[in-house]
């Protein structure tokens, strides 16, 4: 397939680039593993993420509550910040703050005994609200001694994790939902007036009516919401076959317009239209062990969702930053079909590139299509970012990319491509026996082969425009850069490459 775009002089288009305001992790307590340190390292060296979501900030293995007997017998609430503060400072250290989830419960503090993952995350509803709000407002106050305030209230503050599902919040509860809601929020408000805080926290299930009710609560509460959040997966119901399973991609189309259903939800309110939505959690499947995952085709997709997302809402979180992931609990393989952006062994997957690349997409937006996206500069060369999406894993079609820029002067076309061939890890990884447990020369290799193809050219000006080429193969991902040249070589330099020379 060959297509032919034309970029008009002046051209502006609304592009919305909020791709890097948060990234997922699993639950907090993972942050004090070193090879989880060393993938979050790697990714904000290379893309830079601005905030961190997970869960577990309340879970036991963070032990912030606890409980002892005072001289009368009674029983009195005391916290444990020591685990809270290491994961905290290495996040600082890191240049990314938290973006607080509030959960799951205290087993201490619980109701109930319902759990959820492999490590047994708290679903019930508080036994003691009173002992609720004085858990969130000392470890906020903690947080603000040891960070400072001015620092702390810029923390965005999300309530729970998906209460629309009952694995998550026991019986899936709305009103008990509601009131945890706006119990918490009014809690914090109290403590400073600056946190901005959010909910529903909801994934795709029944979320229309949870989404209504919950502004409708707000609305007539008048609860305090600063932001609305819910979560956002593009693949139907898994088959499983051993520790994996296997899902179909739903349309990106499809998503959006699910997306676009929250929008009009909250902007049907006067006082919250326009309010800011935040996708707290996205992906292309919702499981930890679904391949598609390690697959160039997750690279192209999410591409294609990124290029739209930033369309109604303020933010959208890739789950997760890296696979030290435990929900299922520990991973066999390197390659497991792990949420993460880094495979173990602190091995780039193909959508990792996905963000670097948009990281780069900085200026103003000049060309968006279904397969491109292209901004210019304020020193006017240009950056674009172009996918190939091929969902049939039978279908093989190339895209052939003429692009025609208004530029006048020789110009350099920079190219960095990800596809099946040239960057995919995990195909090295089945050719070498898919090995569980990668030696070290294993591990150098599978790094290796998930850098991008990078290539270069000189492309002349002709009558003021400049025509590039892209060539995609099925599920590539392009990034490209085209700039002025000023050719400055030393006296006497000619750079040629002589056949004799080869002889």
């Amino acid at each position: 397939m060959i297509k032919h775009y034309s970029i008009i002089k002046g051209n502006k288009i609304t592009f919305n680039n909020n791709a890097l305001f948060c990234i997922g992790t699993g639950r907090m307590g993972l942050a004090l593993h070193k090879a989880y340190q060393e993938q979050l390292k790697f990714v904000q060296d290379n893309i830079h993420f601005s905030h961190i979501r997970g869960h577990g900030l309340f879970s036991d293995d963070i032990a912030i509550y606890q409980e002892y007997k005072d001289d009368f017998g009674n029983m009195t609430a005391e916290y444990n910040f020591t685990y809270l503060d290491m994961v905290m400072d290495s996040y600082l250290e890191l240049g990314i703050r938290p973006f607080l989830e509030l959960g799951f419960m205290p087993q201490k503090l619980a109701s109930g005994d319902q759990t959820v993952f492999y490590w047994k995350g708290n679903v019930t509803p508080p036994k003691n609200y009173e002992g609720w709000r004085e858990l969130v407002q000392a470890t906020l106050s903690h947080l603000m001694e040891r960070y400072g305030k001015d620092e702390v209230v810029k923390w965005p503050i999300e309530v729970w994790n998906e209460p629309n599902l009952s694995v998550f919040w026991k019986d899936a509860d709305k009103q008990e939902y509601f009131k945890l809601y706006e119990f918490t929020a009014k809690a914090i408000k109290d403590l400073d007036k600056r946190f901005k805080i959010g909910g529903p926290a909801i994934c795709g299930v029944d979320d229309v009516n949870w989404m209504k009710d919950f502004m409708n609560f707000c609305h007539e509460s008048s609860a305090p919401i600063d932001f609305v959040t819910r979560h956002a997966y593009a693949t139907e119901a898994p088959e499983h076959i051993g520790h994996y399973g296997y899902q179909e991609l739903r349309e990106p189309e499809d998503l959006l317009r699910e997306l676009q259903i929250t929008r009009d939800i909250v902007d049907s309110y006067e006082e919250y239209r326009g309010m800011d939505i935040h996708i707290t959690e996205f992906n292309t499947s919702y499981i930890p062990n679904c391949p598609l995952h390690d697959q160039n085709v997750n690279a192209a997709y999410i591409a294609k969702l990124l290029s739209s997302l930033g369309d109604c809402n303020a933010s959208y979180s890739y789950w997760t930053f890296g696979d030290i992931f435990e929900e299922n609990g520990v991973p066999f393989t390197p390659f497991h079909g792990g949420f993460g952006l880094v495979a173990n062994g602190v091995i780039p997957k193909p959508t990792f590139w996905t963000f670097a690349f948009f990281k780069e997409l900085q200026g103003e937006c000049v060309h968006k299509s279904e397969e491109s996206i292209i901004v210019q500069t304020q020193d006017g060369s240009y950056r674009g970012v172009a996918w190939n999406l091929i969902k049939n894993t039978e279908a093989e079609q190339n895209l052939e990319l003429n692009i025609t820029l208004p530029m006048s002067q020789e110009s350099c076309l920079l190219v960095k491509t990800v596809d099946e061939t040239c960057c995919n890890p995990l195909k090295i990884w089945h050719d070498i026996g898919e090995p569980a447990h990668p030696t070290p020369a294993q591990n150098a290799l599978l790094r290796a082969s998930s850098m991008p193809l990078v290539t270069t050219e000189r492309v002349a000006a002709d009558k003021e425009k400049i025509t590039i080429n892209l060539s995609l193969s099925k599920n590539a991902l392009t990034y490209f850069e085209i700039f002025p040249v000023n050719q400055k070589s030393d006296r006497g330099y000619i750079f040629k490459i002589r056949e004799e020379a080869l002889i």
